[in-house]
This record gives C-alpha cells, structure tokens and sequence, in this order.
C-alpha cells in the first residue's frame, strides 16, 4: 500500500474539516502531511506545564497570548491543519478567525508530549516541519519523555535551520521574535 503524504493526501481539507466538525468533543483532530491523526486527550501534568508557560509568557510579555488548542493552518499552502497545544500570538489575534488561523502574526507553537505510541513522528518529525512550512518563527516542544525543551527556530524552505536541546531545569532562551528566557526547573515535577 502507499503511504499517504501531502502530496497524495487521504482525503481533501476540506473534507477534513468537514470530518473534524463532527467530531465527538472527546476526539481531537488533525490533518498532518496528508493524513488524519488522531491528537490524544491531555493529562494534567500537561496541562499544568502549558499553564506554567502561558503565565510566564504573560509576566514576560504582556502583550502577547499562549492561545491553548487552536486549530491551525499549517504546512505549505497552508494544505494541513493542527492543533498546537499552544500558540503565542498578539492579544486579540483571534479576533474575525473561523476555527482554523492562518499562522501570520504567531510568533511561536508550542508542543507538549503525550504518553502515546504516536507522539516521536506527530511531535518530533511532523510538526516542526509543518510550523517551519507556514512560517511559525520558533516551535517549542517540551518533551517529557527525556525530560528536555527543544527548540526550533529560523523557518527556511520548510524546515527549522537551527534547533537546540536542553535538559529540564536550563534556563531555555526564546529566541526573537519571542525574546523570553524560561527557567526550566518546574517541568522536572510535572515530566509523568
């Protein structure tokens, strides 16, 4: 059998959204690299780190948002759809937007892992080069499998030219157009 990728898609986008829109609230959606994925529900550790770093951000920069489960228009030609488990953008941006944003004016996505089989190819592999695609300036992925912050920066011909590890509890700078830098040390407790 072929794979499905975004140049032979599983169906179009919008059917997916079509799919998507008749979703049980349990079901989380998403369309990456042609195919629907399935995102898993949230822990409560994860959703105390994406509340961790939205205060952070909104202490840091007050002007900004970590919008929570937006739906997204990502890849190139905006042609895949993804639910970042956060976005940083202007206070406001979603103002006139349907379900799905263009990613213009987003300055960072953010990813937590999830204990799921499928989290090293959506999280790792896919997801970057999907933000990198649509132009996100910096992708943060906090991996609580190996208790590190990777993050991503400088989109070039849909991928990140520059990515950098470190392990919980460094002191993580977010690079332009973010500017924030993030003591680590809380995801320590919260990485199960």
């Amino acid at each position: 059998m072929t794979p499905r990728t975004e140049d032979r898609p599983q169906m179009s986008v919008e059917e997916f959204e079509e799919l998507e829109r008749h979703a049980p609230e349990t079901v989380r959606l998403e369309f990456i690299n042609g195919r629907v994925q399935v995102k898993p529900v949230t822990d409560g550790n994860h959703d105390q780190i994406i509340a961790w770093l939205q205060r952070l951000c909104m202490q840091h920069r007050p002007e900004l948002w970590l919008y929570g489960d937006r739906g997204m228009k990502v890849e190139r030609y905006s042609r895949g759809r993804a639910r970042p488990d956060g976005v940083l953008a202007p206070f406001g941006f979603l103002e006139g937007h349907g379900d799905w944003s263009e990613a213009q004016d987003v300055l960072m996505a953010v990813e937590v892992t999830s204990h799921d089989s499928d989290t090293h190819q959506r999280d790792r592999v896919e997801k970057p080069d999907g933000y990198a695609a649509a132009g996100i300036p910096v992708y943060l992925l906090i991996d609580r499998d190996d208790c590190s912050v990777v993050v991503f920066n400088q989109p070039e011909d849909g991928r990140y030219r520059h990515e950098e590890k470190l392990p919980f509890g460094a002191t993580v700078k977010l690079p332009d157009p973010v500017n924030i830098s993030v003591d680590t040390e809380p995801l320590r407790k919260l990485a199960d």
